[in-house]
């Protein structure tokens, strides 16, 4: 994600040429931060270098989300994530090929955190998951109070076969380890690696994904394989 502290970076479309160099082929930026003008010019360049655009939704309100989806629409993105009113949401993206993955649970803030007891999360997840039109979901595991590696894996146990995206503040290989373990299709990073978080050859980015992507690696090791149908029908 080219985004810090859940908004888009100013020189994000700066950065595509170093992400897309590591051979990461999933980028996505947030609909805050830039304008729609420049958030389109980073789109399409993201898709001139051949990877998947995601929009993630960060809406507090009914109309702002609904706004989000339709400049999903308008930026013909293949992933839109977040957001909590896939009933609002549905019907906007609804004849697209845009993939829906909204939050499961309460969010609430910005950074977005995720409330409530891991019950009412889990129960939340399968609700969601079950709706026409949702493709999966988005979980802010590690934005929420309690054992975040168990609820992964209980909420990719309640809502499979769809597939569970882990979203925010994975800054860790522990983390990454209980996405891979807890059999997660997919995590997000912006804040973490733009920060120079992970203990790769240096802070620069290149170095700190392909540290990222190395874990990956290794974690998976005798797992069995992440799901692989994100964009499967």
């Amino acid at each position: 994600m080219l985004t810090h502290n859940d908004r888009t970076i100013a020189n994000a479309l700066d950065r595509i040429d170093d992400v897309i160099a590591t051979g990461v082929r999933h980028i996505g930026f947030k609909d805050i931060g830039l304008s729609v003008a420049a958030l389109r010019e980073l789109a399409n360049a993201i898709r001139s270098g051949g990877a998947h655009v995601y929009l993630e939704v960060v809406s507090l309100d009914e109309a702002s989300e609904a706004a989000s989806a339709r400049t999903a629409v308008g930026l013909n993105v293949d992933c839109l994530l977040g957001g909590t009113r896939p009933r609002i949401v549905l019907p906007i993206i609804r004849g697209t090929p845009i993939r829906y993955y909204p939050f499961a649970g309460t969010i609430v803030g910005h950074p977005s955190q995720l409330v409530g007891d891991p019950a009412q999360i889990v129960a939340s997840a399968k609700l969601i998951a079950d709706m026409d039109g949702v493709d999966g979901l988005d979980l802010l595991a590690y934005r929420s109070d309690g054992d975040a590696a168990a609820l992964i894996a209980q909420v990719c146990s309640v809502v499979a076969p769809k597939p569970i995206i882990v979203a925010g503040s994975i800054d860790r290989a522990e983390r990454i380890g209980a996405v891979v373990q807890g059999r997660a299709a997919a995590f997000t990073v912006g804040t973490a690696a733009l920060d120079g978080a992970f203990p790769g050859l240096s802070e620069r980015l290149t170095d700190q994904l392909r540290y990222i992507q190395e874990t990956v690696a290794r974690m998976a090791q005798g797992q069995p394989a992440i799901h692989k149908a994100m964009y499967a029908r």
